[in-house]
């Protein structure tokens, strides 16, 4: 098996520019392909959406909205380990969201100075859309992961869209998850589609003012066609991930941590980046072997990212110092820290979605039950967005109050800078004010 094995400071511009840009050109190939779909969808609403269904779905719909007695279906029909492991990760997910909110002040002032008060009050948005992929199966975790928060921030209007089985279903987990999250408006639709029936609205589907969850490059182009309609939230697109490593990681584990996100899909970006050439070295014999025992589609897919012309592979830096400067400058969706003095090397760590310390803290445990969400920026967005949180489903307002003494204070130095700036009537508000 031909595992990518790139010597950064000799590989050439083109390929670093491939492999630093990630699925985003794939992104950038299918924005034609999904004009036409929200198109349709503005046009037919409901219909489009069926229709669509029955086209990449292969699923004949007789209703969109999943009713009250799928959802009581799902409830009974759900392997009881399956909604015990799903209490149990959602409801860390829960204890962790929570406690972030308890760090929201939803009002606050301050004296600006004698007279002069300004603050923020902080409340939630009034409706936000929650893309559930499917891709090879089912999430129920990504549907917690978005839904918990939301439900805590205070989001009054809810909606959950997800792809439906072939059978014109959603999957019981995803149902139990939901309900047991206190949301019972899903939408069976999935890709552009579903994000055009939230940006415009449909018969059935809600129009929403955001949106929020991983999906395709199809998905991800969707919101950004349609982010002067409803605010696309964070770019969530395919998985990617780096496990950054030195002589201290154990080379077994270090080949289960980097086919944990490669398995995602064959856009999927997985890296190892070391400066340790033995670890390199073992990783690149003996990776072949571990992907070959896993089951189809896995297999092709892994084979496929890890390969030369995937977004995968392994990375060789002079240093850990190099090793960190790659880190930051890609600034992946997770990032997993195995080194010796790892909480030195975190505070050299500037640009990532999220940071998982050590052999006992593999990815899995991030993506399910820890209680950090693993809805987070990819694409290298991590340079300027932030894991998912209570905060991504609330909104800031500021506020302001002045007295006789403050508005005299600012009088004068205000109307000077309206009369430098030519503005008269922002001037005269103050100049000819009546005030008792």
């Amino acid at each position: 098996m031909n595992i990518a094995v790139y010597h950064w400071k000799d590989t050439d511009e083109a390929t670093k520019a491939r492999i630093m840009r990630r699925s985003q050109a794939d992104i950038d190939d299918v924005i034609g392909t999904v004009l036409p779909i929200m198109a349709d969808v503005k046009a037919r609403g409901d219909a489009a959406l069926i229709d669509y269904a029955k086209k990449f779905e292969k699923a004949e719909l007789s209703s969109i909205k999943v009713s009250e007695e799928e959802f009581e279906q799902a409830s009974k029909t759900l392997d009881p380990d399956v909604k015990a492991a799903i209490e149990k990760c959602a409801g860390n997910v829960r204890i962790f969201h929570e406690e972030q909110m308890k760090r929201v002040e939803s009002r606050w002032m301050v004296e600006i100075e004698p007279g002069v008060q300004a603050g923020e009050q902080v409340s939630a948005i009034e409706s936000v859309g929650l893309y559930v992929p499917r891709g090879k199966g089912a999430f129920p975790s990504a549907l917690y992961m978005l839904t918990i928060p939301a439900v805590i921030a205070g989001v009054e209007n809810i909606a959950i869209v997800t792809p439906p089985t072939p059978d014109g279903s959603v999957d019981d987990a995803s149902l139990f998850t939901a309900q047991l999250c206190g949301v019972k408006n899903v939408y069976k639709c999935g890709g552009a589609q579903a994000i055009a029936a939230l940006a415009y609205g449909t018969q059935t589907v809600p129009k929403m003012r955001k949106v929020l969850g991983p999906g395709s490059p199809y998905v991800a182009a969707a919101k950004r066609v349609l982010s002067d309609i409803l605010d696309p939230g964070m770019p969530a697109g395919p998985s990617e991930s780096i496990v950054l490593a030195d002589d201290s990681a154990d080379p077994d584990n270090t080949i289960l941590d980097i086919l944990n996100e490669a398995e995602h899909g064959e856009d999927s970006a997985a890296l190892l980046v070391t400066h340790h050439q033995p670890l390199l070295d073992y990783v690149r014999d003996n990776m072949g072997e571990v992907i070959n025992a896993l089951p189809e589609p896995h297999r092709s897919i892994c084979e496929k990212v890890m390969g030369p012309e995937g977004y995968g592979g392994l990375i060789l830096t002079e240093s850990l110092e190099d090793s960190i400067a790659f880190a930051n400058a890609y600034a992946p969706e997770h990032l997993h820290l195995k080194v010796t003095n790892a909480d030195e090397a975190l505070d050299q760590i500037k640009h990532a979605g999220e940071i998982l310390i050590g052999e006992y803290t593999p990815s899995s445990l991030g993506n399910y039950g820890i209680g950090v969400n693993h809805v987070l920026p990819t694409g290298g967005w991590a340079h300027s967005y932030s894991c998912t949180s209570v905060w991504d489903f609330l909104k800031r307002t500021s506020i302001s109050k002045c007295d006789a003494q403050g508005f005299e204070s600012l009088k004068g130095p205000v109307t000077t800078l309206t009369d430098y700036e030519n503005f008269p009537a922002h001037g005269d508000v103050l100049r000819k004010r009546k005030l008792t």
